[in-house]
């Protein structure tokens, strides 16, 4: 089983809002998640995003990994392997 961390998205049409969870990666994007670690508003600007660091790094040293665009959300947070 491969875990990720990843983005679910919610919102309105046209009017994302995300989740950033973790997740078995063959599970569907907006399926069922193991932990909710925060989120993303790509609507705002700039953008905002609130991450639970602690369990983020939990998460990361149990050898989750993170998509792209949640890699970049992490790094700018300051949050790193």
């Amino acid at each position: 089983m491969s875990v990720k961390i990843r983005l679910r998205r919610t919102g309105k049409k046209k009017v994302p809002f995300y989740r950033i969870v973790v997740a078995d990666s063959r599970s569907p994007r907006d399926g069922r998640c193991i932990a909710e670690l925060g989120s993303y508003d790509p609507n705002t600007e700039p953008s905002t995003f609130k991450i639970n660091e602690e369990e983020a790094r939990k998460w990361l040293s149990a050898g989750a990994q993170p998509t792209e665009v949640v890699a970049k959300l992490f790094k700018i947070a300051g949050i790193e392997k």
